[in-house]
This record gives structure tokens, sequence and C-alpha cells, in this order.
């Protein structure tokens, strides 16, 4: 099962605080019908991490296993850096689908929004790890609704109360634990640790 904890722990905290997040808020309060915005959330994560995760498999099975160790360690401290990193809101991005109603708004605002994105690029980091995708895939998705659904439904009062700053950095702890892991497992097929 950690090939579903761990993912969808990752990336509800990487979310927090995220573009897609300002995303979820604006289409709540532009719309005001949570549940096509959610659904519309579950069909774009899904579908965007999907593909991340086919990505992800097949970097690993064309890889040693000690080059993809080293790959996933410098990829997982450069996620842990960028975490760190306040996303904004691209205006186009805000402003993509508002013509198709709430549910295709956010299915098409949401999957561009989501691409080169750093849950995105932990997705493939992580399908890449675990052997098990569809646990990967289906953990990164609940991983971003736990995050965005409460923001649908609370509006702004729930994004105006979280402690976005104390959120990044336990996201960015939990990437560069990963990239430890990621290192030491490298080191370990290399032969390189005494242990």
């Amino acid at each position: 099962m950690e090939s579903f904890f761990i993912p969808t722990l990752v990336v509800a905290l990487a979310e927090i605080g995220d573009k897609t997040q300002l995303l979820a808020l604006l289409l709540a309060a532009r719309y005001r019908q949570p549940w096509p915005i959610i659904g519309g959330m579950v069909v774009a994560t899904l579908a965007n991490h999907l593909f991340a995760g086919l990505i992800g498999s097949w970097v690993s099975s064309t890889l040693s296993e000690v080059t993809l160790s080293w790959i996933l360690a410098a990829a997982f401290a450069a996620v842990a850096v960028w975490s760190l990193i306040p996303d904004k809101l691209d205006e186009d991005e805000a402003s993509r689908g508002r013509r198709y109603g709430p549910f295709f708004a956010t299915l098409i605002a949401f999957f561009l929004a989501e691409m080169g994105d750093k849950t995105q690029v932990a997705t493939v980091m992580l399908a890449a790890q675990y052997p098990q995708f569809v646990l990967v895939i289906l953990g990164t998705t609940l991983g971003m609704l736990i995050a965005n659904v409460p923001v649908v439904l609370a509006g702004n009062f729930a994004a105006d109360r979280l402690p976005l700053t104390l959120i990044r950095r336990v996201a960015a702890a939990a990437f560069a634990g990963l990239a430890l892991y990621a290192t030491y497992k490298a080191l370990s097929l290399s032969g390189m640790l005494p242990f």
C-alpha cells in the first residue's frame, strides 16, 4: 500500500498553495457549482496523472535501477526546492474554458494547468519509483482531490486560513526525504555503502 499512501501524501502536501488550487478557488467563485467543478477536477487529474505515470513507468523500464535511483534522487531534490516557491496563477490559465460551463471549464483548465506542474513531475517520479502503477495514479489523484476539493467546497474561507509557508516547507521536506531515500538506494545498488 506504500505505492498508494506515499503518492497521496506527497501530492496532497505539494498541491497546497499550488496554481491548480488557486484555479479551483477561481472556478468555485465564478460558477458556484461545486459538484461539476469537482467532477472536472477528477477527470482532468486522472487523465493528466495517467499520462505522467505512463512516462514514469516507461522511464523505469528503460533505465538501470542504479541510474534511475540517481535520477530520482536529483529530481526529488529539485522538486523539494520547487515546493518552496509560491505559485501564481497565470490569467490565461484562469480564463481557459470559461464558455463551456463548470465541468468542461474545469476539465480543460485543470488539465492544461497541470502540464509541467510539480505534481505532474512528482507523478512521473513516483510512477518510476513504485511498481504498482495503478495505485500510484490513484494515490496522486486522491492527493490532488484532498488539497483541492475543500477549496471548492469552502471557497476563500479555507484558502485564506491555511499556513501556506508551513505547508510548502512540509512538502519540501517530504520530497527531500524521498531524495535521500533514492540516494541511499542508489548508493546501495552501486555497492558504495559498507552495510
